[in-house]
This record gives structure tokens, sequence and C-alpha cells, in this order.
């Protein structure tokens, strides 16, 4: 497969695949077509052809109409003026031969007279392309064979307003390693529009993908109303879908769910599941599946199928073989030209054994097609052992439901990375093929779609960045501008189950600048992300594509902006400008916000967050802010940490924000060893501590069962107290405590998710005394707590010789006392050191939003701020910082 990959790497320019590809290397710049998915085997030839004015094209009346179609616009793209059916060559003519042995008798002769056999031993849906000598030839095996290679054909040739375009010359043998090779519609949620669902099934034949699945979880008529008929309007939709997967050699396969309501042993609904694919039957349907995912074995639908087969997993596997059989023996068996009947067991998503699973794998006709997830509803890897163990355990042939790039788990982000831990040669031992699972957003699925197709055509030749790559340009069309934004765009959106790494090449950038300290570079990365969504807006060809992203593409666009700003900070605090950092830091938040700003509206009408580059954006503005704390020589903002997946943006951050009407939200059942914890960043005298949990709504979503532990170093934990049973949990540290971590965790396991609204964690550092007194809200001791987004409000204006003072707790060598005010600072004060002997010396003036003053390594014992007794202003302090 290398050696064909190196052939036409040859025949067109372009590198050759290798046995590695890095996602973020950008440096395989395509410059010519390269044909996806990847052929089985590639031939250059010494020889070309040129397209002329005038092509003919010899075709038999039995050749695939869809192949010539789209053989005909390829020659009109590539330059000729027109195209022209006929028996045999004319002159100089460029000659274009379609058909296979079937189709096109003459194909044979033009095959052999370029010295290449015909198709007739290749595989179902293999085809032979043939260019040189003044002639093309494409032969398929079979009617789809042939439209595999005008699809081919159409990616080979060039784009050129005319005639004249010189065509390397080529031999390919070209077919599927998977024989089912497709996408299901299986997700919940939104369900994909009709317009949508059209463009697919054109896109899949474009991609040599053979099958589509309707089985939207959200279509009221495959699950919860599965008896009742379809309205006649949607009938005539899924009949123009029918025809239009017809037309683009895609099986079209309708897919009903009983499994909510049907009783098993009820003639009535044996007669109302086959009396729905008779009707569907009448559209053109010929494939059908039954899935019984997604539903309760435990429990019985009517006390005739208690009756009959008792209960258990085994029963239920009885169950669904009997009826299974029934509709494989009352309907599949008895309309000739049914593929297969396919179902989704309960237990799809392991190969562990198991009762349900032997007797459904006993009891099931042999024929029926069982779908499977993989190891895991969605399985990171996929080897061919496991592939082995499925055909083993279920005893049928399988088809893969792979759930990538399906995202109705996640509605708050974009999967747009390639597919991706599917081991070589594990589609051959399943038995039957693959489908895909897709997101919500059918425009924006195309991408890893495209990295699905090539894939199971070729899986010992496919590599998931180079194939990642190859549909990104594709998408973009050829335009150098597009592809470069939508590359950028799509790495901020990387991630999934199966692909790890979140935006690998924007964070290799961040890793570079923080390692080389030049930001050239990751500006230049961080201004093309603000730029990509309006670059996207302008030129992609596909605007669904925009409609489906917009909310990704205004949160990249701004987390580009917020970066920047980001960026930009650390420069200033290490160039020594501490005034303009400040001011750039006290920007960065409203930015952080903005970006986290835009959402998504879930098929309940919910407003659900988004989010882009997660853990790589967010990660480099807070690490921006805390290496502008380092350079401060302040602590930073107490952290939330958790082990805890979150649910829709509900952060870990959410619990420390005192704010009770916010919280953190965990997206599953607690488990014992779970734990929220607050991260105090530096080792610290606590005091009172309280964790609140449940919120109205949600009175049950709390930790039953847990304790209250400290630590220093986050390893070794000391116990302060136990709790059962609390929603709201209180505890006080023995004096004299010290840790920097405090951290509630579970001792058993629950079914309930877990809210925590604030988990408070009372510190004792650097006393702050003095006056004015606190506003509501705000204390005296967020004036030199090391955070310098948490501010003291004084509730009025300063009296005469009144002052803020910050004790030290002892006596220091002090080089420089640091005031930020919020804003511009409108407070001024004198700004005094308390020396040894009890004197107050004064190191400056505080006039503005940040002010450094020079104290020369002087032992001092407080600093103290002693408010001015003209402007009457109300002071504001962000942090007093002693060094």
């Amino acid at each position: 497969m290398l050696a064909c990959a190196s052939a036409l790497a040859l025949l067109l320019g372009v590198p050759a695949v290798g046995a590695a590809a890095d996602p973020q290397d950008t440096s395989d710049r395509r410059t010519a077509p390269v044909i996806t998915p990847t052929p089985q085997d590639l031939r250059p030839r010494d020889d070309r052809v040129t397209v002329t004015p005038t092509v003919t094209l010899v075709a038999g009346a039995k050749a695939d109409a869809a192949a010539l179609k789209v053989t005909q616009q390829a020659l009109l793209d590539a330059g000729a003026h027109q195209v022209v059916r006929g028996e045999r060559p004319v002159g100089s003519r460029l000659t274009v031969y379609v058909g296979g042995p079937g189709e096109t008798p003459q194909t044979a002769e033009a095959l052999t007279a370029l010295g290449m056999e015909g198709p007739g031993q290749l595989a179902p849906e293999g085809y032979v392309l043939g260019i040189g000598e003044r002639r093309i030839a494409l032969s398929g095996k079979d009617r789809a064979g042939t439209y595999y290679a005008a699809q081919s054909l159409r990616q080979l040739l060039p784009e050129r307003k005319g005639p004249g375009a010189k065509v390397a010359g080529a031999e390919i043998r070209d077919w599927p390693t998977t024989a089912i090779r497709g996408v299901i519609e299986g997700f919940y949620g939104i369900p994909w529009t009709h317009a949508a669902r059209l463009d697919q099934l054109d896109f899949y034949g474009e991609h040599k993908m053979n099958i589509f699945v309707y089985s939207p979880k959200d279509d009221p008529y495959l699950r919860e109303r599965w008896r009742e008929p379809y309205p006649a309007a949607q009938l005539a939709k899924m009949k123009e879908l029918v025809d239009r997967a017809g037309a683009r050699h895609v099986e079209f396969t309708y897919a009903l769910s009983p499994g909510l309501s049907v009783c098993y042993s009820s003639e009535a609904d044996i007669k109302a599941l086959t009396d729905k694919f008779r009707t569907v039957w009448d559209l053109g349907v010929r494939t059908y599946a039954v899935p019984l995912d997604d539903i309760s074995y435990t429990k019985w639908n009517c006390q005739a199928d208690q009756e009959k087969w008792g209960t258990g997993a085994a029963a239920a596997g009885a169950a669904q073989a009997y009826l299974l059989n029934r509709v494989n023996r009352d309907f599949i068996a008895t309309h000739p030209g049914a593929a297969p009947l396919q179902m989704v067991p309960t237990e799809y998503y392991n190969i562990t054994p198991s009762p349900y699973k032997k007797t459904l794998a006993e009891q099931l006709d042999e024929d029926v097609v069982v779908e499977w997830t993989g190891v895991g509803v969605i399985a990171p890897v996929i080897t061919v052992a496991q592939a082995k163990a499925a055909r083993d355990v279920f005893a049928h042939p399988i088809l893969l439901w792979d759930n990538y790039p399906v995202n109705d788990y996640v509605t708050n982000r974009l999967l747009l990375g390639p597919y991706n831990g599917r081991e070589k040669g594990m589609p051959a031992e399943l038995g039957s093929g693959i489908t895909a699972n897709p997101m919500n957003q059918a425009y924006a699925s195309k991408i890893p779609l495209m990295t699905v197709a090539d894939y199971t055509w070729n899986d010992a030749a496919y590599d998931p960045g180079k194939s990642w790559r190859t549909a990104i340009s594709e998408y973009a069309e050829g335009d150098a501008r597009t592809e470069k934004a939508l590359r950028i765009f799509s790495d901020v959106n990387y991630s999934s189950r199966i692909n790890a790494q979140q935006a690998p090449a924007l964070a290799a950038e961040i890793a570079e600048f923080w390692e080389s300290k030049d930001a050239a570079g990751l500006d230049s990365a961080l201004y093309d992300l603000q730029r990509s969504p309006d670059v996207l807006r302008d030129r992609i060809a596909e605007q669904e594509f925009i409609h489906d992203s917009e909310p990704w593409l205004d949160a990249a666009e701004a987390w580009g902006v917020a970066a920047r700003a980001a960026l930009r900070l650390v420069e200033l605090a290490r160039d020594g400008d501490g005034a303009q950092a400040w001011e750039q830091r006290q920007r960065l938040p409203a930015l952080v916000t903005a970006a986290k700003s835009f959402t998504y509206t879930d098929l309940d009408g919910r407003k659900i967050p988004v989010v882009v580059g997660e853990g790589v954006l967010d990660k480099f503005t807070e690490d921006a802010a805390a290496e502008h704390d380092r350079l401060l020589g302040v602590t930073g903002a107490v952290k939330g940490l958790t082990n805890l997946p979150v649910y829709q943006g509900n952060a870990i951050e959410r619990m420390l924000d005192g704010d009770d009407s916010t919280f953190f939200w965990s997206s599953r059942a607690t488990r014992t060893g779970d734990h929220v914890t607050v991260d105090l960043r530096k080792e610290r005298e606590i005091g009172d501590i309280s964790l609140a949990m449940a919120k109205p709504g949600s009175v049950n979503d709390y930790m039953r069962q847990g304790v209250l532990e400290y630590s220093s170093d986050g390893s070794s934990w000391e116990q302060l107290a136990a709790f059962s049973g609390k929603a709201v949990v209180t505890a006080t540290a023995p004096p004299g405590t010290e840790a920097r971590y405090v951290r509630a965790r579970a001792t058993a396991g629950q079914t309930n998710w877990l809210v925590v609204r604030e988990f408070t964690v009372e510190t004792k550092d650097a006393s702050v005394t003095g006056g004015p007194p606190p506003a509501a809200g705000s204390s005296l001791r967020a004036a030199a707590d090391g955070d310098v987004t948490s501010v003291y409000r004084a509730a009025r204006a300063p009296e005469s010789r009144e002052a803020l003072q910050v004790d030290l707790g002892g006596t220091r060598e002090v080089s420089s006392v640091t005031v930020l005010q919020p804003g511009d600072g409108s407070a001024q004060a004198a700004v005094q050191v308390r020396t040894p002997d009890g004197d107050w010396d004064t190191a400056g003036e505080l006039d503005g939003g940040y002010g450094e003053f020079t104290v020369d390594g002087e032992p001092v014992s407080a600093v103290r701020l002693l408010w001015s007794d003209e402007g009457g202003s109300t002071p504001q302090i962000a942090e007093v910082i002693v060094r």
C-alpha cells in the first residue's frame, strides 16, 4: 500500500503517505488533486492525455447513468467545450469509455490497448481506471464500481475554463476493503433537515460510501410512536431520500426502534412492525434494521412477555430473538431483494460474555446482522482482537456502529478531528462493515466523515493526520486562504474520545512560546485564529457550514482576541512595564467572559455555552495571569479542582465565585474516591470551612457520604471531619492548622450527580486592619490576600488620618511595595512602612491605578495606606504587594 501511495505521489507531485503522520504538521501543501479515498493500487504511466475541445463518450445502453453524469461534468469542468456520445474514437479527440463488461463492452478493448486487465477479478464495487494514449477507460466490477471510477476521475481532472489540459497517464485498480461503509443518523437531539440529508447522500456517493441508516433518536415515528403511520408529507420526503440514495449508489436503511413499548410476544405488535416496513418498501427501501438499544431489559412492557419468557437478561435475549426472527421470516424472507436484517442489541457496547448475549447468539437467525459500538459506547480504540471477540460473543456478522464524530453527549462542542484509534485490519474481522454516527451539525460533520470514508475504503493505507489535512483541503475546494482558516478552526475543535489532544497545532505554538519566550510565532497563530472565522464566513463555498458552526466561530474569534491580550500581558509584565501590564490584566477577564458567552440552542430550547480549544486557550489565559501574578509576587486566586466531568459549562470555578446562585455540576453520579478540592495556591493557616451542595430543582444532588480533608502537598491527607446525609457541611480546623489543599472526598458511591454551590475555606494570612470599613460583600482582607482579582471596596470615603494597615506577621526585609487599584484608581494615600522602632516612613504617594514604591531592603513589620484628607473618594484596593 505504501508503494501504491508513492506511485500516487509521483503521479500527482505530492508527498507519499508515510507510516506516521502528525496532525499538526502543515507542511504538506498539495500542488495537484489527490484521489480520496486512497486507491488500493495506482501506477503512473509515461504518457498523458489532453482534454480536447470535443470529447467522445463511449457508453453502452446499460452504462450507469450516475457514472455518466459525473464523468461528463468532470470533462466539462476540465475545459472541454462539449461531450458527445459515440461508438468509436474520432480523429485526435480524447475518447472516454464508461462502463464495465456488462455495461459497455468497448471498454475492454480500450483497457487492452492500454495494457490493462479488466475488473473481473476485483471485489464487488471495485473498478479499473486507465488514462493514456488519447483515451480514458472506466470499468467497474459492477455499476457501483463504474460510478466510483467516475468519482476518482473527477478528482484527477483539473478545473479549467478551456481545453488543452494535460492529464498524466495512470493505471488504477481499486476496491473497498470494507463491504458496508457509511453513516447512521443515530444521534439524540436536533435531527438533520431534509435538505441536509439530501446533501449528505450526494456527499456519500462522492466519497464511495454505500449506506445511510435513517435512525434519528428524536424522530417520534421511529421510537415513541413507532406503531403510527407516517403522514403523507413525511413519506414523500422519505421517498425523495430513497431515490437520491439509489442514484448515488447508497443503500437507504430504515431503522425502526420499538423497544420502548413493544410487547415481543404480541402478534399485533409484530404486524405493526412489519406493516411499517411494508410502507417504506413501497418507497424503494430494501434494507431494514431494528435497534433495541438504550432501553431497559429488566422490565417487560406487557405481562404476556413475562409469562412467556420469565425474567432476567437471558429472557430478554430470547424475547428479542423471537421478535427479530418473526420479522426476518415474515417480512425479509417474503420480499425478494431485501438485504439481511440488521439489529442493535441492548448490550451493544462490550465484548463481555453474558446470559443476554449467549441467548441472543444462540436463538437469533444466523443471517441477521448485529450492530456493535466497540468496547464502550464511544470506544477510544477498536482493535482486530476486539472485532474478533465481538464476532465470537455475538456469533453473527458485525456491523460496527461507531459513535464518532457524534456529539450529542457534548452538545457544547464540535468534533472535527480525524477518525482515529481503529486498527488496520479491523474491518476484515467484522463480517459486515462500519457506519459512523455523525454530529447534530450535518455540514460540519463532513470533515471527520471524509476521514471515515478514507479508512473504510482502504484501512491499510490510512493515515489519520494526512487524511484529515486532505479532507480540510477538499472541503476548502482548493482555496488556500479558506483551507488555512478551516485548518485553524478545526484544530481548536479537534479533540474527542478518540483524539486525546486538543488543538495540537496551537498547543505546540503555546508550548514553544513558554520555552523560548519569543512571542512572535504565537501572536501570529492567535491572530490567524482571530481572523479565521471571518475568512470562512467570506470564502467557504458551503455556507451551511457557517450556519452549523456559528457560535463556535464566534467563540474562536473571541478566544483569539482574549488569548492575544493574555500574551500581551505577559510581554508587558516581562518588560517591567507594571502600569500597562496592570491595565491589560484588568481587561482580560471581560475578554475571557466574552469568549465563553456564546451558546448553542438544543432541541429543548436550552442555551448551552459552547467551548473552543478547551484546555488550551482557556488554560493559556489562566497561565498568562499566573505568570503576571508570579512577576508581581502574589500567589493568585484560589483554584478549584475535581476529577469529575462537568455538566454543560457548570465549571468547578463556580463553586469559588462567592455567588450562591451559580454552581459546579458533575455530569455523572459520584463514585467512591471522587472529590472536589480547593487549592489555596500556597500553604496557609486555615479556619472555618463550609461546603454548600445541592440546589433548587436538584435537591438530591449532593455527596451523601464523605470526608473533609486537608493537605500541604496534595499527596498526604489528614481528615478534618466526616459527613453523611447533609447537603451543607461545616467544620473548623484546629488552631494553627496549615494546608494548601482542602477537599471533600466521597467515601461511598451513589446514583445522584453532584452540585456544589460554594466551597469556602477561611485562611489567616497577613492581617489587614483599619478603615474605612468594607462594603457589603467585600472585606479588608481582600486588600492583601494574594489575589489581584479580589478587591477591598470601602463602604465610605476615608475620615481624617484614617488608614488601611497590612501587618506582615513579623519584621521582614522589604525591597518594594506595589499597590494596585481597579481602573484608573481614584483613591489617594501616602504609602508608608513601619520600621523596627515603630516609626512610619513614607515610601511614596499613591495616585493612580498602579503604584510601585522602593523600600531598599529595609526591615519592615507593616505597610499602611494613609488616606489623603483631600478628594474624599471611596477607596478600592485590589492588592497591596510587599516584596
